[in-house]
């Protein structure tokens, strides 16, 4: 079972034994996460897909893989394309395509505790069209055929203290309670991993990157909780911290939970509650009330101390990457460095921080063509060495108990062609306008995106993913509601009103395959501001991140005055800020000649 084609023949046959006649494989959990635990990475050991977001559909005589145009290189290098045909989301899905291929009488199954409701119904209807069925299984097949499968982690739920929260969990749950009371439900569901570390003030190691513990929680009217979770992870300090009006039970007895509602109304949110939730929720008499989970908007509008906690973490964790890109720019035009060696390099200067409980994702260490992939995740494979009169780009980010960080930054070894120079610029120009914005309150993230591609879009370029996505506290570097992004986007979203506390990030990029990519991300943070003469309540974004951005690619006669004094002021600020956390004399000099007026 070592190789993609033995997995595959093992699954067809489990599948013919079971009289299906196809299978739909998700890449996402029983919380609908985008970041799962390895127990879950079940299309990545089917397929040998890496990427974060993507889908597969096993038929007896063919296959098919779909990811969007994030994704469109690295599916080809990691998916065989012998055994699985490519298809490119939104032009198609796993559900339109499996209804095209189907024909009457056929058996299509799916995993109940990995796709929502709402998915399960459109496919019901699409295959019905044709004559076929779709089918919950009970036991999932990938399950019975990955001998040497993972199980799910067991690492103790850790306490996340007022301190870094600002607040406790018993004003949280009162919150929801009060929730519960204006929606006239009995209960909520609340299954996103990110939800019940936020409302719980607990956090956990049970997915990498991402400090969250594998859990189901169901508040109640009263405040109270129930918390579903496996036993080995409950210590003596988590009960002191969780108190009575918390009750801890296995994680397997959450489905029959679900069915002791009868005659009760019980809120569940339909994108993170999978249809499990849903069926056993029927299957014991409650009415079910649609809505979203009531922690994930009060998540994402940081309080007072979780917002002075990412300050304090973005300029510990921009000292940490100031000193990478002064090591970078003094070892890389020597040779001998390649995208492994540098992520290793950035990972212990944030390691020397002595704060770093983990990245928060896997290191975007990119050399010249693998630039432009911009999902792309370094191997020993596709390693490649970082060469003179290139392009070199480090998407990274750390967790640290304050706060979550994640920035890009493009740097140039040797001389950089006009070319890039221009495209760097273009993107550069879009970055200054998006954080510069003054937008009245009320505004969501697609009325924005613009800002960021209009550079661009003026030299008929773009590029094909958001500008901007939620980040939380000490949790999800990809965290909702809040988003930038185009409407026309692979990744729908943005339509959610911008609010002050809120944290996104500000990153256009510009990829050329092939040859090389560009991408310029800071974190922000969203604030009120003022304006003389102003008959509206004002937002703005404060930038978080603070580390130098190459000047080499910058190509002055494309920048405006405005445009100069945002570099010199945000520069001014790096310089400030981050320098006194360095030290050595060498990399002090560097920052004054990187942070210097343009």
């Amino acid at each position: 079972m070592s190789t993609t084609s033995a997995r595959l023949a093992a699954l067809r046959t489990r599948l013919a034994a079971n009289g299906l006649d196809g299978f739909v494989v998700p890449l996402t959990d029983e919380h609908m996460s985008e970041y799962v635990g390895d127990y879950a990475q079940r299309l990545a050991w089917l397929t040998g897909f890496g990427g974060s977001a993507g889908s597969a559909v096993v038929l007896a005589d063919q296959a098919a893989m779909f990811t969007d145009g994030r994704y469109t290189v690295q599916v080809r290098q990691q998916v065989p394309a012998d055994l699985f045909s490519y298809q490119d989301v939104p032009k198609t899905s796993a559900a339109q395509w499996l209804a095209e291929q189907a024909q009457a009488g056929q058996r299509f199954g799916h995993d109940p505790w990995l796709h929502t409701r709402a998915w399960a119904a459109g496919t019901t209807a699409l295959l019905k069209a044709k004559g076929a069925e779709l089918v919950a299984v009970a036991d999932n097949p990938i399950d019975a055929v990955w001998a040497d499968r993972p199980a799910p982690s067991l690492a103790p739920i850790e306490v996340h203290g007022d301190e870094f929260a600002g607040q406790s969990h018993a004003e949280k749950r009162a919150q929801v309670a009060a929730w519960l009371g204006t929606s006239g439900c009995d209960a909520v569901v609340i299954a996103a991993l990110d939800s019940v570390a936020w409302l719980l003030n607990v956090r956990g190691r049970d997915v990498p990157r991402t400090p969250v513990a594998l859990a189901f929680a169901i508040v109640h009217a009263d405040a109270s909780v129930d918390l579903f979770t496996a036993p080995a992870k409950i210590t003596p300090a988590l009960s002191a911290h969780l108190g009575p009006d918390v009750r801890c039970h296995p994680r397997d007895g959450f489905e029959a939970a679900l069915k002791g509602f009868a005659g009760r109304r019980v809120s569940a949110d339909p994108q993170s509650c999978v249809a499990a939730i849903f069926d056993a929720l029927d299957a014991g008499g409650a009415t079910i009330v649609e809505a979203r989970d009531p922690c994930v908007l009060p998540r994402a509008i940081k309080n007072k101390v979780e917002m002075a906690g990412t300050v304090a973490a973005h300029v510990r964790d921009g000292a940490a990457l100031t000193r990478f890109l002064a090591w970078f720019d003094r070892e890389a035009p020597k040779g001998g460095l390649d995208e492994l060696s540098a992520a290793e390099r950035l990972r212990q200067f944030r390691n020397e921080t002595n704060s770093l409980e983990d990245l928060s994702f896997d290191t975007i260490s990119a050399a010249g063509p693998n630039a432009a992939l911009p999902h792309y995740r370094v191997s020993a494979e596709t390693n490649l060495p970082i060469t003179m009169d290139s392009i070199y780009l480090v998407d990274s980010g750390g967790q640290y108990r304050d706060g979550t960080t994640d920035v890009t930054r493009t740097m140039v070894v040797g001389t950089p062609t006009a070319e890039m120079k221009d495209r760097f610029t273009r993107v550069l120009k879009g970055h200054i306008a998006l954080a510069s914005a003054l937008f009245p309150a009320g505004t969501k993230g697609v009325q924005l995106d613009a800002l960021a591609r209009q550079h661009l879009w003026a030299a008929g370029l773009d590029y094909n993913h958001g500008t901007g996505h939620g980040v939380g506290s000490y949790l999800s570097v990809h965290e909702g509601p809040q988003r930038i992004a185009a409407a026309w986007s692979a990744q729908p979203g943005g339509d959610e009103p911008l609010q002050p506390g809120m944290i996104l990030s500000n990153e256009p990029g510009y990829y050329k395959t092939g040859e090389y990519g560009i991408r310029i991300e800071n974190l922000v943070l969203v604030e009120p501001r003022q304006a003389e003469g102003a008959e509206r309540e004002l937002l703005g974004f404060r930038e978080l991140t603070l580390a130098p951005i190459d000047k080499r690619l910058v190509d002055l006669d494309l920048l405006t005055p405005a445009e100069r004094a945002w570099w010199n002021d945000y520069h001014a600020r790096v310089a400030a800020e981050i320098g006194p956390l360095i030290t050595d004399a060498a990399d002090q000099a560097w920052l004054a000649e990187a942070c210097a007026p343009l």
